[in-house]
């Protein structure tokens, strides 16, 4: 009984083979939905050309990110120095080339340095400014000098960005 049982066994187990249908390989349409990749980056997070604001003016200066800049440097027309009170100051005026938005500054002068280039060097006063980067109010200390003719009014450098931002070069106008 048992060689009928084990003989029954092999035929089915035969049978069961000789009716799998056999695999031809080819091309299978993708039936799997790609899912979308999103990047989301850290907050602190910014490009190399960014909207700042200088307080009281309401529109915002296209900035250069410059990580190779010690401090930060503003465009500025009509840059005065004077005297008031025995304390050096600076009046200056800046106008928004993108607005025309025009406010005239008065400032204590924090330093005079001086900035030198292949075949002069040019003396440029600071002063503190009130920035608005993104969300963050806070002051920063700025080189006031004529910048007509660089592409952006403003540059923005190591003094603002250390401790406050990373910069990826590969993105722009991140901060709201």
């Amino acid at each position: 009984m048992r060689k009928i049982l084990n003989l029954l066994g092999i035929l089915w187990l035969t049978a069961c083979a000789a009716n799998e249908a056999q695999v031809v390989p080819g091309i299978v349409p993708n039936t799997v939905q790609e899912k979308e990749v999103v990047t989301v980056m850290p907050n602190n997070v910014i490009g190399a050309v960014e909207r700042i604001y200088l307080p009281p003016m309401k529109s915002a200066f296209l900035a250069r990110i410059d990580t190779g800049a010690t401090t930060s440097s503003l465009d500025a027309d009509s840059v005065k120095q004077f005297e008031r009170d025995g304390d050096r100051w600076v009046r200056f005026v800046i106008i928004n080339r993108e607005t025309g938005e025009k406010h005239e500054f008065e400032k204590p002068l924090i330093k005079g340095i001086v900035i030198r280039r292949a075949g002069e060097n040019e003396h440029r006063p600071i002063v503190e400014m009130d920035v608005k980067m993104g969300g963050e109010k806070f002051k920063a200390n700025f080189t006031v000098a004529e910048r007509e003719k660089f592409d952006y009014q403003m540059l923005v450098g190591r003094n603002i960005l250390m401790g406050r931002a990373i910069v990826d070069v590969s993105i722009s106008n991140t901060l709201k």
